[in-house]
């Protein structure tokens, strides 16, 4: 029968479906907490029954499911019209197109006397102070992904990472003190960022904005993102989109440090 011959297994076969798989799960990343949801796991399960049929040779169910598939094209993209740029954004916003990622690994290629390590340890003894004071701040520190769709949004800045610094940034009456601060390579370079809000319903409703911002930004990038709340003094650490759990900033420190090798 016909309908065998997908037995007839290549590696390229192989390829494509982790293609696919990897595709269908970013796009669910992106859409998943909104109304989106519903419709992207509707179209996911009508797309199957057309292969399905397809696969089975039922050529009249196939074409009635396909012409609707290829009509409802249109509609797609006007449904999922944020979506889809936040999508290519996403894309665009990686180091693929970069060869900062990939140099950075070979030390050699440093100059003498910058500092590229992040001092994690002024980060979090400048958390720790402004925790003590319940000063809200929210410190975004990059990773792979390129932030400057972000960082246009904010205050350029280029000074390195030091507590005294942090500490002013988010002093209340600091007129710096609203919307985030990205650290690069070491190097305080924006503030007063906005960041994208995330829409995922299972966060806490004791968590506001500025955690929400945490999670939106760390959805769509692999940036880390530390938190100080400002009722509680609470501070977060936030990755992929998820709060991180931690004893004491010891072992945060730890988890940062690996994080970032």
């Amino acid at each position: 029968m016909d309908f065998l011959n997908f037995l007839d297994f290549r590696i390229t076969d192989l390829i494509d479906i982790i293609l696919v798989a990897v595709l269908l799960y970013y796009i669910y990343k992106l859409v998943r907490g909104t109304v989106a949801i519903n419709i992207f796991i509707g179209i996911v399960i009508v797309w199957g029954f057309w292969k399905l049929t397809e696969l089975l040779d039922m050529k009249m169910i196939s074409s009635m499911v396909g012409g609707f598939m290829q009509v409802g094209l249109i509609a797609l993209i006007i449904v999922f019209q944020q979506e889809i740029r936040k999508f290519l954004l996403m894309i665009g916003s990686s180091n693929f197109a970069t060869k900062k990622g990939f140099i950075r690994h070979f030390k050699f290629l440093k100059q003498e006397g910058l500092s590229t390590e992040t001092n994690i340890e002024a980060i979090l003894s400048a958390c720790e102070k402004m925790a003590s004071t319940k000063t809200g701040a929210i410190i975004v520190i990059q990773r792979n992904n390129s932030l400057d769709f972000v960082k246009s949004s904010g205050d350029k800045m280029n000074i390195e990472v030091n507590q005294p610094i942090l500490e002013s940034i988010f002093y209340k009456n600091s007129p710096l003190h609203d919307g985030a601060t990205v650290i690069e390579d070491n190097y305080i370079v924006a503030t007063r960022v906005i960041l994208p809000v995330s829409n995922e319903r299972t966060i806490p409703l004791r968590f506001g904005l500025r955690h929400r911002a945490a999670v939106g930004i760390s959805e769509k990038t692999d940036a880390l993102v530390v938190v100080v709340s400002e009722e509680t003094g609470q501070i977060s650490y936030v990755k992929n989109g998820e709060f991180i759990l931690f004893k004491d900033t010891t072992e945060l420190s730890s988890l940062m440090k690996e994080d970032l090798v």
